[in-house]
């Protein structure tokens, strides 16, 4: 574990690999008893800094979830934030785009919703989905999707330059699991409301879907926003994966309590 962010890193300038990067990895660990203890430490150790990020309120940070259906980006939000003060965490999910949004620019509603200073934003799918989502349902081709790739390195340079540290995971999921989690969405009737049809038609462009996050992946890590590719067949270590990216942005962040105030020794309360 000990190099874990180095192992899931995507370097930048480097292709992502997701072909050779195992989707089943454990990351060195024993079994889910060991890992569920380790998230706890973990969320514990995160809820002191994001008190500490709440108070000093000078930056933020935004964690990016990416992945295909059913890669676990609802449940590592559930089990690693569930710890953390929720007045300091705000979730936002991006769905298609209203006639409002239409009417700006596609980063226009992104932006918008960027966490404000002192606080946790999480993308459950995000701004990649104008370069995913949008290039598969043909609203832009191939050149277009390349000229995003520029805006979104550039607008993600923005906020790191405005004090918005970005954490980008890549959701790794094998065709495999995902079949097993799709069937169980059906067997289950407390599941059902989970399942989509349209899931079907995205499985049925798995290979397609690949390429195109290899090429995202590869084409958008950068040293000021890298990505990472969490392993996500199992729950457990894709939740030590999420929760070590987090805290490992933390203490790089090092945020402080604001030094007392000297006026306030002197008050005392009757």
């Amino acid at each position: 574990m000990a190099n874990l962010i180095e192992e899931l890193l995507v370097k930048p300038g480097t292709r992502a690999n997701l072909a050779d990067r195992d989707p089943g990895d454990r990351l060195g660990l024993v079994d889910k008893t060991v890992a569920r203890d380790l998230v706890t430490t973990i969320v514990h150790e995160l809820d002191g800094l994001q008190n500490a990020l709440w108070a000093e309120n000078k930056r933020s940070v935004l964690l990016v979830l990416q992945g295909l259906d059913c890669s676990g980006k609802d449940g590592a939000i559930r089990r690693v934030l569930s710890g953390i003060n929720p007045q300091g965490t705000e979730v936002t999910s991006f769905k298609a785009p209203n006639d409002a949004e239409l009417d700006h620019d596609y980063l226009w509603r992104v932006h918008a919703v960027c966490p404000p200073r002192g606080r946790i934003g999480v993308f459950n799918r995000s701004h990649y989905e104008e370069v995913l989502a949008a290039r598969f349902i043909g609203v832009i081709d191939h050149d277009r999707a390349r000229q995003r790739y520029r805006h979104l390195i550039e607008f993600e340079r923005m906020l790191d330059d405005e004090g918005t540290a970005i954490v980008k995971a890549y959701m790794h999921i094998s065709k495999d699991e995902q079949k097993e989690r799709l069937q169980a969405r059906l067997d289950d009737p407390a599941k059902n409301w989970k399942f989509n049809p349209a899931d079907l038609e995205t499985r049925e462009q798995w290979d397609d879907y690949m390429k195109g996050y290899e090429e995202v992946l590869s084409e958008t890590s950068t040293e000021h926003a890298p990505w990472y590719v969490v392993p996500a067949d199992h729950k457990w270590v894709r939740d030590v994966a999420v929760a070590r990216l987090l805290l490992d942005t933390f203490k790089r962040l090092d945020p402080r309590f604001p030094p007392a105030d000297p006026a306030l020794r002197d008050i005392v309360i009757t």
